[in-house]
Order: structure tokens, then sequence, then C-alpha cells
């Protein structure tokens, strides 16, 4: 397993050692304004971006990355979707754009970590290899600036259905793009009347009993394993359910996906971390002229 650690910033916030850190508040979305100027993080988080599927929000994502820059950016697994590439190739100039501003933030001098998930599980084969100055690691640690230890994985090892029945997991799969294609189209419509986005499948997660203890499950398990590797905290992707909440001593951050809720995780300079939401502005929206008429606004989840 690779260990990653930066030089602690003299601008991190400073604790006395053993002292308990205040808890964050569950799931806080940072809202953020059309038009507002690009954002400078210490690191940004990202997974389950499934470039190669339609239902990928990768416009919204290529312009997520050309705002929001960052010292090291951590790929957090599903970025590109091998299943549904192998049943039938999808791949659009929007997708190109966004591998285009990964490799311009390399080039910028931001550390790419690629931390491979069950839908690009063939890159796992090249772990501890680095591509185009793109790291690729099966999982690793994060240093924060204020000197707590997340591990960072992408998560399906905790996912019985993975790890027991793929082809149930296949099978779930199909009917999840299939939800996905739906809340495109119900997007539209609600884009049309001038209302704001809402996510089907978030909503059917959320109303299927089995749904939510599955994810409550899950959840327990990666803060479970991560407390046994007593680090401080954990970043993981994979069920597409944006979260940031303590459970038992451990910090577990869920940094969602790009193809329901368009959300990331973010650190600053002192280690503060917060999820953010972008979403394009709707019908209801005063047009705004030039380049901030294309600007994304984040919004509360």
């Amino acid at each position: 397993m690779a260990e990653t650690a930066w030089t602690p910033s003299p601008y991190a916030r400073s604790e006395p050692k053993g002292a308990r850190l205040k808890p964050p508040p569950r799931s806080r979305f940072t809202p953020h304004p059309v038009g507002h100027a690009p954002r400078r993080h210490r690191t940004i988080f990202l997974s389950d971006t499934h470039l190669g599927t339609r239902g990928c929000k990768a416009e919204l994502l290529a312009d997520f990355l050309s705002k929001n820059s960052c010292d090291t950016l951590y790929l957090v697994g599903d970025i590109v979707d091998g299943w549904q590439l192998k049943r039938r190739w999808y791949w659009n100039a929007a997708q190109t754009q966004v591998v285009a501003e990964v490799l311009r933030k390399v080039d910028e001098g931001t550390r790419v970590i690629y931390v491979p998930g069950n839908h690009d599980e063939f890159l796992r084969e090249y772990c501890g290899r680095s591509y185009a100055g793109v790291e690729v690691v099966r999982e690793t640690i994060h240093m924060t600036a204020d000197g707590r230890r997340l591990l960072v994985l992408h998560g399906d090892q905790f996912d019985g259905v993975i790890a027991y029945a793929r082809w149930l997991a296949h099978l779930g799969d199909w009917a999840y793009c299939t939800a996905l294609r739906l809340n495109d189209m119900l997007s539209f419509v609600r884009r049309s009347f001038g209302m704001p986005y809402w996510s089907l499948s978030a909503y059917l997660k959320k109303a299927v009993k089995n749904a939510v203890e599955y994810i409550s499950r899950y959840e327990t398990a990666v803060a479970r394993a991560a407390e046994e590797r007593q680090v401080d905290g954990v970043v993981c992707g994979h069920i597409h359910q944006a979260e940031m909440r303590r459970i038992g001593g451990v910090l577990y951050l869920n940094d969602g996906d790009w193809v329901e809720s368009c959300t990331a995780l973010v650190e600053d300079a002192r280690g503060n971390l917060e999820i953010l939401r972008w979403a394009t502005p709707t019908a209801a929206q005063p047009a705004l002229a030039g380049t901030a008429a294309r600007e994304a606004a984040l919004i509360p989840a």
C-alpha cells in the first residue's frame, strides 16, 4: 500500500495531540454562486465518474476541473466504466475533455493519484506504476494539512454483492443505468419548467428500505476497516452516496459520483474538508453573458 504525505502547511489548524476534534456536520454541502471565480484547494477527491457511459455528466465534470485547481487530485475509482465499454462502446467529446483537463493538471504540477474501482478494475494490474504522470495505486494514505491520516480506497471490497455474486452486480448495473436514463428524461422536463435538479435514482435509493440498509451496512464496514488500520478517517466512493460523518471514532468520507449528484470532496490549506456539488443553473435563473452563462453552480444536495 502506498502512503502519500505532505509537509504540513504553515496555515494548518493546530490541535493538541490527543485532542478530540469536533465532528463535522452530517452531509455538509457547500453552496457556490453562479459566476464565482475559480477556487484553489489543497486536495480534491473524485470518484464514480463512469466515463464511457451516457449517464456520465462529463460536461459538468470538465467544467468543474477547469474551475477548481489543487495540489493533489485523487481519482477514487470507477473513473472509466470498463463494464459498459465492453458491452457497448460510447465516448463523446465532453469525456475526452475530462481526460484533457486531468492531463492539463498533471502538466501544471498537480499530483494525480488513481485508485481503481470495480468498473475500472482492469487498471489494478498496473498498480505501482505511473502513466502520463498519473500514479496508479490499489489504495493509499492521505495526510491532511492538520495531520490526520485518511485511508483512500474505492470501497468495492466491502460490497458483498461484488464479492460473492458478480452476476447480480452486473444485473444491478444494467437496472441502475436504466434508472439514470429515466432520470435524464425527467431532468430535461424539469429544466424546461425552470425547476431545480432532482435525482430519481437517488430518491429511489432513499425510499427503498433495503437500499437504505445496504448503504448503512456498507458505511459501517468501511469505517470498521479504517478503525482496524488505526487511521483517523477513510475516503471512498462506490455507492454514489456523498456523505461526511463520524462512525464510531472514524471520520467517514464518501465523495459521491458524477452520474447523479455531481459531487467532490475537497480539502483546504488548513485541512478543513467539505463536500461540493456542481450543478447547472435552472432556466428560472437569469441568463449571464459570456462564459458566466455556462458557469456551473454548487447547490445544496
